[in-house]
């Protein structure tokens, strides 16, 4: 799999979602807005969400959902700080705040989103800055309903639970950053652990292939384990310098990459948006 580069100058985009039209939106968090790639028109910026964007998913009503983190990554500030919330886009770039709270929780920074089988918007709630020595917050597992109610799913004390996906059952996977565990969670509400990548690898962001595997964006490692849906290693697949996330279109794989790692309070715009030919198309997504 060789990494095709779309696009350049972006600034720590994460998130990707693959629009009707083919275009690819991902939110750019040191921007504060989203921006999309089209194969014909190239980059533009979709919309401005203010704040700190952390990831993005197109919903079946046509609108782009946003997780809004406030305004935080590590040490880095938003120019206009944001309310934590899951925010509505509409793609002529008019922004609305769906939820600031879940089940009377205020949200802390939400971070990565998936629409469930159960038409529920699935998504991790970190909370805190990323610090493994001083794990400020418990992690959350939320589930939105689109009629704006919503329940706390899970809570995971300090393991920073990061990206997110729904597989073909129903049952939720998500990635922790401290431990680099991969966990899913059952019909039945049974977590189990899939598997613990290897050290260095640090789990960002992650997708579903058709036949199962798992693509997790490591930032650590420059690249992405490909595991099946046991957790055994398949494959480790180079993508530039920090992958953040992917998804999937057929069997393209869109990849998010940071440039560098965000350490330090300056934003950067070193990121790049990846297209890699995979060997199995992506699981379809729910909406």
């Amino acid at each position: 799999m060789t990494a095709r580069q779309l696009a350049k100058g972006l600034a720590w985009p994460e998130g990707p979602a693959v629009l009707p039209d083919g275009s690819v939106a991902f939110v750019e968090t040191y921007a504060s807005h989203l921006g999309c790639w089209s194969p014909t028109d190239g980059y533009r910026v979709l919309a401005d969400t203010g704040g700190g964007p952390n990831a993005v998913q197109l919903g079946s009503d046509g609108y782009l959902y946003c997780c809004q983190n406030g305004g935080v990554v590590g040490p880095w500030r938003a120019e206009e700080m944001r309310p934590p919330s899951i925010q509505r886009v509409s793609l002529d770039g008019d922004v609305e705040i769906v939820a600031t709270e879940i089940d009377g929780l205020a949200l802390r920074a939400p971070n990565d989103l998936a629409f469930g089988a159960d038409g529920r918007l699935y998504f991790t709630d970190p909370g805190g800055s990323y610090d493994p020595e001083n794990r400020p917050d418990p992690g959350r597992i939320f589930a939105l309903a689109k009629d704006g109610t919503g329940e706390l799913v899970a809570e995971l004390p300090h393991v920073y639970p990061n990206g997110i996906v729904v597989e073909a059952d129903g049952a939720v996977v998500w990635v922790e950053s401290y431990t680099r565990a991969v966990r899913r969670r059952a019909l039945d509400g049974t977590v189990t652990e899939v598997a613990v990548l290897a050290e260095g690898h640090v789990p960002d962001g992650l997708a579903v292939a058709g036949n199962g595997d798992l693509y997790v964006t490591t930032v650590t490692s420059g690249g992405i384990d490909v595991l099946g849906s046991d957790g055994t290693a398949r494959a480790f697949v180079p993508t530039g310098a920090v992958p953040t996330n992917c998804c999937f279109d057929g069997t393209t794989l869109y990849v998010t990459d940071g440039g560098r790692p965000g350490e330090t309070a300056d934003a950067g715009h070193g990121g790049v948006l990846w297209a890699l030919d995979a060997p199995t198309p992506g699981l379809p997504l729910f909406a």
